[in-house]
């Protein structure tokens, strides 16, 4: 007999989601996710409009405000939305913009040729998932605003206002643009309040603005851009010349070139179907890791695409044929690698093709799809490298020799990998380390292995811990710089060799992460100078040898005690000298004998268990890449060869530093 409560499900169930709705049940769909990473989109949304007035020849200024209040502010001086009313709709082009999904000038109607926007929906997102939202057009001497409160409600319909005009008819928000002092011919500035109840957190990051906007300059030569934060009293302006070739110095700072004279080529390419601009620079360092970054409409795609493919496939082959051509390829040798050309590359990738036929996988665009780009790509380098080696013997020459080492240095790891495969449980079947306390669970979703440095902390890691589902590795001292070592080298140190053991995922272009035996690797050193230097190595390993770690949010670092406060049978830990001031202020601050902690060995099993392994009491910090090329720039300039970069680095820095007395 058929259970009655099953059509309890019927028409009544059924949603229809109308206007902005979708957006705020579902914000993730839109923006990746509610956390940081969503907030700061709602900015990057608002700022590429901007930027498509920039690309489009129409503006020449962009500005960024951070206020006191949580809001922000975004002006440009291109053409101004248009707020005239539209017809068939019965509403302003403006609000059409603003409270309608899919609704834009970026659908082939004429407006743009080259944009970021491609589902029209950043504009109504933004509106829709702010607790209030205003925009001010100027068009010659009119200047109208429109304003927006909880996700997306019209409270003030498009009407004429003076430049200093200062009031606003939504509730609670202050009025903290300046109108006035936007004195340019036509504009738009666009300020919202991010939604507190939809996302997890509503505090911009400056920094993570500095980076993306100094490299929106470097994407077009000749736009001035504004950064300013009211909260914190801080301002950066940008403004290149020199476009990416500018780009790819600042990239190779603090790194040896090998190539003096860098590659570059913009072209346009044109066929029946396609018209693609095209622009590449690239050049060699002496670097052991490569940093390419691809641009689609002048959006990052942070994990390529058709027009990196189509880099890679050019590169590959016109480096060889000249290297056979010229003989530093032996009959007898075997081709470059596409791997082997990544050794010490850097390199910047931009396209630019019609709005309406781009292709990205997701809203959030970290990947270029359109298979037309690999075509233009690959004919543009073809012939603008092959033209470049020709003319630049001596340069190709450098880069040919990096390239030779890269290669003889591939087989030799490989031949060094082959061997800890054989002893190894790299690929299964083999033993663990022997130092190696390892966890009974096998599920990598419920254990993690705890990095530890020396014997005196793992005794009472290893006593303390849940062996169900922690491990333990002890590594004694510190270990090999990876920064300025290969592949062979690493996997031929034995302290590395037993921690890739232990893992199991492999490394380099083996790695796996199917095969990754810990869904959390946390990193348990001392809270000293050394501890620190221990745990900048691993993150050194882990960031150039296994980055997808770092990506999936695997790798994390401990955070033990600076201090234990003991008064009669109590006691409470203390986690830095902040901890200890505020408890010093109380009660039994007064009364209590603090102990300071040297180091993890002094801790015994309980106390280590209490502070820095039980997951419902411990901190832990995750480790993650917010800006791959500040990561890239920070490891090099700490790790590297160089020492002017570094002893600059410690000078300027140094009246922050804590020390150890």
């Amino acid at each position: 007999m058929s259970d009655p409560k099953k059509y309890d499900y019927n028409a009544d169930q059924i949603q229809v989601l109308e206007g902005l709705d979708p957006v705020r049940k579902r914000p993730g769909m839109y923006i990746g996710s509610t956390g940081q990473p969503g907030l700061h989109h709602l900015v990057t949304e608002i700022v590429n409009n901007s930027m498509d007035e920039a690309i489009g020849g129409f503006a020449n200024h962009v500005k960024v405000e951070f206020f006191k209040d949580g809001s922000v502010a975004v002006y440009d001086n291109g053409r101004g939305i248009p707020f005239e009313i539209k017809k068939g709709y019965g509403v302003s082009g403006l609000e059409l913009a603003f409270t309608k999904l899919h609704a834009g000038g970026k659908f082939g109607g004429g407006s743009y040729k080259v944009s970021s926007g491609l589902h029209g929906v950043g504009s109504s997102v933004v509106n829709a998932l702010s607790k209030w939202c205003r925009v001010v057009v100027k068009r010659g001497d009119t200047i109208v605003i429109q304003e927006y409160q909880d996700g997306g409600k019209v409270v003030r319909p498009v009407e004429k206002i003076k430049p200093n005009k200062n009031e606003t008819k939504v509730k609670g928000a202050e009025w903290n643009i300046d109108v006035a002092g936007w004195n340019y011919e036509s504009g738009t500035i666009v300020q919202f309040m991010p939604d507190s109840e939809i996302f997890e957190t509503t505090d911009f990051k400056y920094k993570h603005f500095i980076a993306q906007l100094r490299e929106y300059a470097y994407l077009t030569a000749g736009i001035r851009f504004e950064l300013i934060d009211y909260r914190t009293d801080q301002k950066e302006t940008f403004y290149f010349e020199g476009g990416i070739k500018a780009y790819l110095r600042a990239l190779n700072r603090n790194k040896k070139i090998l190539n003096d004279t860098p590659f570059h080529v913009r072209q346009n390419y044109k066929d029946d179907k396609d018209d693609i601009d095209v622009e590449i620079a690239f050049q060699y360092n002496d670097a052991f890791t490569e940093n390419v970054v691809c641009f689609a409409n002048h959006l990052k795609n942070a994990e390529g695409g058709t027009h990196l493919t189509g880099f890679r496939t050019a590169l590959t082959k016109m480096i060889n044929d000249y290297a056979r051509k010229e003989n530093y390829l032996k009959e007898k040798d075997e081709n470059f690698s596409g791997d082997d050309l990544k050794e010490g590359l850097t390199a910047i990738i931009s396209i630019k093709l019609d709005s309406s036929t781009l292709q990205f996988e997701g809203q959030t665009k970290a990947k270029l799809g359109n298979t037309n780009v690999k075509t233009a790509v690959e004919m543009v380098m073809k012939d603008s490298l092959e033209i470049f080696l020709a003319e630049h013997p001596r340069d190709a020459q450098a880069i040919i020799s990096k390239n030779i080492t890269t290669l003889k240095a591939r087989l030799a790891a490989k031949a060094a990998r082959d061997t800890v495969i054989r002893k190894s449980a790299l690929e299964g079947g083999g033993v663990l380390p022997g130092k190696l306390a390892d966890c009974s669970k096998k599920d990598p979703e419920h254990t993690e292995i705890f990095i530890v440095e020396g014997d005196s902390a793992a005794g009472p890691a290893k006593q303390g811990r849940d062996r169900n589902t922690q491990a333990i590795l002890p590594l004694f001292g510190k270990i090999l710089n990876t920064e300025r070592s290969r592949l062979d080298k690493i996997v031929e140190s034995d302290k590395l060799k037993s921690l890739i053991i232990a893992l199991g995922a492999g490394i380099g272009e083996q790695y796996d992460e199917k095969k990754l035996r810990y869904g959390k690797i946390i990193i348990m050193a001392d809270a000293d100078i050394d501890g620190a230097h221990i745990m900048t190595l691993y993150l050194t390993l882990f960031y150039r040898h296994m980055v997808e770690l770092l990506q999936s949010n695997k790798i994390f670092v401990a955070v033990p005690p600076l201090y234990k406060a003991s008064w009669g049978k109590n006691k409470k830990y203390l986690f830095d000298d902040s901890d200890r001031v505020a408890f010093l202020k109380t009660k039994e601050g007064s009364s209590a004998v603090i102990q300071r902690f040297k180091g993890l060995g002094e801790m015994n099993a309980e106390e280590l268990w209490e502070t820095t392994m039980d997951p419902a009491t411990r901190r832990l910090k995750m480790i993650t890449i917010g800006d791959a090329e500040k990561a890239d720039e920070v490891f090099t300039m700490l790790m590297g060869d160089e020492v002017a970069p570094r002893k600059r680095f410690i000078q300027t820095h140094a009246k922050h530093a804590n020390v150890d007395r």
